[in-house]
């Protein structure tokens, strides 16, 4: 199921209680984190089905079953390994914006 098929299964739910649905409430209603332009381009796209409510927790609880979480010292390498390019980028851009303080003073 792809997560614009879980926005509309959300948002006919929310339509079939009688709420309109909304940005905000379909985001608390996601099994995960979405962008909001995601959601917005969703529900823009979104046509009231009312026999579209298929639950969409119960596929989504059985992927999370499935699912290999890292342990927290693997969690931390990859944090790490995610970070270090960008603590390189930020001690390069440190040495510019010092170059050019410097030139400037000069």
């Amino acid at each position: 199921m792809t997560i614009f098929d879980e926005i509309s299964i959300i948002a006919n739910k929310l339509a079939n209680e009688g709420k309109v649905p909304s940005v905000a409430l379909i985001k608390g209603h996601l099994s995960q984190a979405v962008p909001l332009p995601k959601i917005i381009s969703a529900l823009k796209n979104w046509h009231h089905e009312p026999d579209f409510i298929k639950a969409s927790h119960q596929v989504t609880s059985s992927e999370k079953s499935t699912e290999v979480k890292p342990g927290s010292e693997e969690l931390s390498l990859l944090i790490a390994e995610a970070l270090a390019p960008l603590k390189d980028e930020i001690a390069e851009l440190k040495q510019q914006v010092k170059a050019l303080t410097d030139n400037l003073a000069n």
